[in-house]
């Protein structure tokens, strides 16, 4: 990880929210977790959040690192210094740098087993591991509710304070298979038989309950702190994540070393909450998904339309300032074209069924790529055309199981800013390059500012030779070294088709978010004979690049409402200023200046019908970055009254002015 530039908005906490929900796709786990508890026991101004008069939402926090993570370059020091004596510094493990903690939960998700069979005897047990945030284990039982999970708690609470054993024993498998069948646990006969290694591992809870495990866990029940156990949430979950098998009952627990360290978590949690962009995209009137139409299938609202529309005008004007060819291709094709490129047969579950157009099968397009590479294909290439850049904001169908779907995140139909690069091997670094500066300029217009990349190599099966492997592999390495980014090497980690650098950006929570992919392909174009002529007028197979910067549109959005938390910065919020009356007799002038500030292009609007009061605190629950007030003396000076939602009020000044600094701010992404 390391911080591109220094910003206001800059923080410190890296937790990720717990896995109540379906996993956001392309969502990764920090490797270690920065918390700070606040005082909030005997204070409860005393917040974790720090909100700035800036024109965006900022916090500020003390932040402390662990020893044992990977280097990762710690916070600004002034944030740390300003704040320490508000805060008490708390440092959140993880599974990778705390033993004890993975210990902790994966013990914790046996007691949970052994309370839920105590409590339900005719529960079915299968699996429990341990995961990011704490534990989970799946039952197969009648569907449990809140009270439920408080007797649950309740029973683990009595089980810990006995301070139980637990106990690791080997047995045969044949003795294995005499226990499960005494107790009646299908799933567990079923884990035994895809266990391949020999003995059995069983590990006890005092002579009580047993389940197949290898471990590790605690020495007892009595080295987990049990105010340090919560349980937080249960969810359907197919077994063995197979929609033709029975649906279970997952219930979900985090678990920490300490008591402070679970209010840290338990409060982060609930600032996630707050940012949640499904509840945020309601409120704010951004977009929705409507269930007559289907489900992952996205509405843009008015208001989510205008911030679409700026992300995509910037997007746009960069790529042509680049050197991108603009595209704009179908939505479905001929079902011999995704035979052609692979998908057909290696892609295929993601995919919709084929339909019948005058006896042709066609298909909806999970991805952009092959239109491209058509369009490179209508007429002959030479070496001297390269490289050849095209760019779209394509939007893909790509088929999701319904629980699997989640907000914007996980959608089924959604825009990806999809580009190719078609060049010589000797070309691959600088465009690499080119497309890291891209991606650097482009996101830092959004205020990420914290990148994770890393570099995958080629993978045991794989296609291409030795040469163009070490060739292309060699051209990313230099590249980000030119760029002077650091970068982790994920060995084997590429495709089959070439390596590739993945880039996560880190939102205002701390959590990373996958979003740029930059692709090396030697399969696509042998697989469409793609050819350009050389200098000796022979014909050879040019390298083709993928690249995408926000990843897509849908999903970036969400990344962007749950940054802000809705509080989108001046220039891309969707109304910048309303424009608020006294009373009526002031609307006409109230109009007049909101026709002025449209002509400039300032998206505002006139809102009336409350008394003033009202319409301040509503705008402030829209989140309106800027209300011009207007009264009759307002009306006769021929001015508003400046009030902005980060500042308080500002002033009594001309409408030109206004506009005019509305229109600075805007062009220059600087605060009113």
């Amino acid at each position: 990880m390391f911080v591109l530039q220094r910003m206001a908005s800059t923080t410190g906490l890296l937790l990720h929210p717990p896995l109540v929900r379906p996993i956001s796709p392309n969502v990764s786990t920090p490797r270690f977790f920065l918390a700070v508890a606040t005082q909030f026991a005997g204070n409860r101004d005393k917040s974790l959040f720090h909100r700035k008069k800036a024109n965006g939402f900022s916090t500020s926090i003390a932040v402390a690192t662990d020893s044992s993570a990977p280097s990762i370059p710690t916070q600004n020091e002034d944030l740390v210094d300003t704040h320490k004596e508000e805060s008490e510094k708390i440092v959140l493990p993880t599974n990778e740098s705390s033993e004890k903690l993975l210990r902790i939960r994966h013990s914790c998700a046996h007691v949970m087993a052994m309370a839920v069979q105590k409590l339900f005897p005719d529960a079915k047990v299968t699996i429990g591991p341990w995961i990011e945030n704490g534990f989970y284990y799946d039952f197969d039982m009648e569907p449990l509710g809140d009270k439920d999970l408080k007797k649950i708690k309740k029973e683990m609470e009595r089980i810990i304070s006995r301070n139980l054993p637990l106990v690791r024993e080997e047995v045969s498998r044949d003795e294995a298979q005499r226990r499960i069948e005494a107790i009646n646990e299908p799933y567990k006969m079923e884990i035994l038989e895809s266990i391949k290694e020999d003995p059995i591992t069983i590990f006890h809870i005092g002579n009580e309950w047993w389940d197949l495990c290898a471990g590790p866990h605690v020495e007892s029940t009595g080295k987990i702190n049990k105010r340090a156990v919560e349980l937080e949430t249960v969810a359907g979950a197919y077994w063995r994540g197979d929609e033709k098998n029975p649906m279970l009952q997952r219930i979900y627990g985090t678990a920490w070393e300490t008591e402070e360290q679970l209010k840290a978590y338990l409060h982060f949690k609930e600032e996630a909450k707050r940012r949640d962009h499904r509840r945020l995209g309601k409120d704010l009137d951004l977009f929705s998904i409507q269930d007559d139409a289907g489900g992952g299938l996205v509405f843009w609202h008015p208001k989510g339309a205008v911030v679409r529309s700026i992300i995509e005008d910037l997007w746009k004007k960069l790529h042509r300032e680049r050197g991108y060819d603009l595209l704009y291709t179908p939505h479905v094709a001929k079902a011999a074209l995704w035979k052609t490129s692979g998908h057909s047969d290696f892609y295929s579950e993601n995919m919709y069924n084929q339909m019948d157009v005058e006896d042709e099968l066609y298909q909806l397009r999970p991805m952009n790529c092959p239109y491209h590479i058509l369009f490179y294909k209508r007429r002959l290439t030479s070496y001297q055309d390269f490289p050849i850049r095209v760019a779209e904001l394509g939007t893909v169908y790509r088929y999701e199981l319904s629980g699997s779907l989640h907000g914007l995140f996980r959608v089924r139909g959604f825009t990806q800013d999809d580009a190719h690069i078609f060049c010589l091997d000797d070309q691959i670094k600088d465009e690499i390059r080119g497309v890291l500066d891209l991606t650097e300029e482009l996101l830092l217009q959004f205020g990420f500012n914290k990148f994770e990349v890393n570099l995958s190599t080629r993978p045991p099966k794989s296609v291409g030779n030795d040469e163009i492997w070490e060739k292309a592999t060699c051209a990313l390495k230099d590249a980000l070294s030119d760029k002077g980014w650091g970068y982790q090497i994920d060995e084997g980690g590429g495709a089959f088709y070439g390596p590739k650098i993945d880039i996560k950006i880190e939102d205002a929570l701390g959590r990373k978010w996958q979003c740029s992919t930059i692709q090396v392909d030697f399969n696509l174009p042998q697989r469409f004979d793609i050819t350009y002529v050389n200098s000796n007028s022979e014909k050879k197979r040019p390298i083709m690049i993928h690249r995408a910067v926000l990843g897509s549109l849908e999903r970036f959005f969400g990344i962007l409402i749950e940054n802000y938390a809705g509080d989108f910065p001046l220039w891309l919020s969707p109304i910048q200023v309303r424009v608020l009356p006294v009373t009526d007799a002031q609307l006409p002038y109230c109009k007049e200046v909101t026709e002025k500030l449209r002509a400039i292009g300032v998206r505002a609007e006139v809102c009336q019908g409350e008394r003033l009061p009202k319409l301040i605190r509503n705008a402030e629950t829209q989140k309106i970055p800027l209300m011009a007030v207007v009264g009759a003396k307002e009306v006769e000076t021929r001015t508003v009254t400046v009030r902005s939602r980060f500042g308080g009020e500002i002033g009594t000044i001309t409408v030109d002015d206004f506009a005019g600094r509305i229109k600075f701010a805007s062009e220059n992404r600087t605060p009113f």
